[in-house]
Formats: C-alpha cells, sequence, structure tokens
C-alpha cells in the first residue's frame, strides 16, 4: 500500500467573499471549506528503482556502459522480473514499465540509466525500436 500524506488545500470561497461569511454559508454551498490533497510518492521511490536522467558520457565511462551487453526489441509487451540487480542505460526507444499490482508506469528514454532492483516485477512496454545496454550487479554494488 502506498504512503499518503494528507495535507489541507486553500479555502475554494470564492474571492469577494470574507472567510466568516464563507463560514455562515455552512453546508448551504460545497464551494466553501477546507479540500484535503492525495499525494503519493513517485512510483521510483515506492519500487526502489533507482534513474538518471540525461547520463553525461564521462558517467557511462566510469561504469564501462561500452562494454556492458547490449538487448534489443521492437513494439512488444514483455513480463519481467528481476531475479538480481540490474543496470541499463537506454541507447534507443523509450520503455514504460508498469509495476506488478500497479495501475501506474514508470517511462525511461533514451539517456537514462536505471537500476532495478533484485525481485522487482513488472510489464514492460516497447511501442517501437528499443536498445539498452545491460549489467547485473551484486548486492551492495552501488551506481
Amino acid at each position: 500500500m502506498a504512503n499518503v500524506i494528507m495535507t489541507p488545500t486553500f479555502s475554494s470561497c470564492p474571492l469577494n467573499i470574507s472567510r466568516k461569511d464563507c463560514r455562515k454559508l455552512g453546508s448551504a454551498t460545497k464551494r466553501c471549506g477546507v479540500k484535503a490533497m492525495r499525494i503519493e510518492k513517485p512510483l521510483e521511490e515506492l519500487y526502489k528503482v533507482r534513474v538518471e536522467r540525461k547520463v553525461k558520457p564521462e558517467r557511462l565511462a566510469e561504469l564501462g556502459v561500452p562494454k556492458w551487453s547490449i538487448w534489443k526489441t521492437g513494439k512488444c509487451r514483455l513480463p519481467w522480473d528481476w531475479q538480481v540487480d540490474q543496470l541499463v542505460y537506454v541507447e534507443e526507444g523509450e520503455v514504460r514499465v508498469v509495476p506488478e499490482g500497479s495501475k501506474h508506469f514508470m517511462r525511461f528514454v533514451a539517456g537514462d540509466l536505471i537500476r532495478y532492483p533484485k525481485w522487482f516485477e513488472a510489464d514492460l512496454f516497447f511501442n517501437g525500436p528499443y536498445q539498452e545496454r545491460y549489467s547485473f550487479r551484486a548486492f551492495g554494488d552501488d551506481i
């Protein structure tokens, strides 16, 4: 279950009515009162997926990305689960990652460096040509 933080937002009373008059109206209008807003953590944070956007060539060289294995695909849907931590650098295209049990997705595009955690399960959606470089990581290896 996602952590939810409830915070008050501004009153929705019309600007030409004082707060006191707005309170007097009470339930006579639905436009007055304090509303609650639902704030959720980003999916990356909830599922411990780390992403670096627009990674610089120096960073890629530091990690040895040019030596990593290459994987390519076209338009498809692929259910996947990670048995180990995996680093992925998207070279071409984009992928939508829908975590198991979620209705929301994470979107990664060319230039993104992603670390998927061990035991993460998701459906991957590719809308066209896609290419990535990947490297499996031992627990505790940090990026």
